[in-house]
């Protein structure tokens, strides 16, 4: 019955599992739910594609959560409300710093707030931190899968294609990736007393050259580099999880 059923992502009011994985593509998340044992199809509503099955033993949900921090909090708001405790976003990113190629992690510490929507929640000196336990296990999930990885701040970003502001302020900044999602989990997981970290898969390896690329039509994330560390990437986020449940027990 539609009572039953989240009003915008049309899950179960109750009864999903306590760890997710969020993904942007609707895609990525039936990829990502195919390594899954038992994975079945929860819902699939707007951009919100939510599977449930079982990692290891551990019963986790995969969900898509579209493009950007305002649709994207809907997600995580539901799926907390439905029983998920902890979370790991998995996406894409620009890499920042040097030395960060296409296809390598990057683990998040923390993001920068420029989201277009946490502004309207919290004041902006609030940080958006990940979980040091989600960064720990992220960490070890990746070295144990073999994924060359990195660990730094992000800069969620709320636009995507360039436009008369130049895609500068945070110059020396050393952080190591730019995405558009994450800081809203972080701020969402704050507010909400979950625990959440995210793991990127870097598809345009500097970030000034990727802005050009937008402008110019050559962005191109569908790259068999890319294609690899996406693989590598879903492992370690789903491994990170079952490494959290794992601490979480003893």
């Amino acid at each position: 019955m539609t009572q039953d059923l989240l009003p915008i992502t049309r899950v179960p009011r109750t009864g999903l599992p306590e760890h997710a994985v969020v993904v942007g593509d609707p895609a990525r998340a039936a990829a990502v739910a195919r390594l899954l044992d038992g994975a079945e199809e929860v819902s699939y509503h707007r951009e919100y594609r939510v599977f449930r099955g079982s990692w290891r033993g551990l019963p986790v949900v995969v969900a898509s959560h579209g493009v950007g921090g305002p649709g994207a909090i809907l997600l995580f708001e539901e799926l907390a409300d439905a029983g998920v405790g902890t979370f790991v976003r998995f996406g894409t990113a620009g890499a920042i710093r040097p030395g960060i190629a296409d296809g390598d992690l990057v683990i998040a510490e923390a993001a920068v707030r420029d989201d277009g929507v946490t502004q309207q929640l919290l004041p902006p000196e609030y940080p958006a931190f990940a979980a040091p336990e989600a960064v720990l296990a992220l960490e070890r999930a990746a070295r144990e899968a073999g994924a060359p990885h990195h660990r730094g701040v992000v800069w969620t970003r709320a636009a995507f294609q360039p436009g008369l502001i130049p895609l500068t302020g945070y110059d020396g900044a050393g952080l190591a990736a730019i995405e558009m999602e994450l800081s809203a989990l972080l701020v969402t997981a704050s507010l909400r007393g979950l625990v959440a970290g995210g793991v990127l898969v870097v598809d345009g390896a500097n970030a000034d050259e990727l802005v050009d690329a937008e402008r110019t039509g050559g962005y191109d994330p569908h790259r068999d580099v890319v294609a690899a560390g996406v693989e590598r990437g879903s492992v370690v986020a789903l491994e990170a999880l079952r490494l959290l449940a794992e601490a979480n027990r003893t």
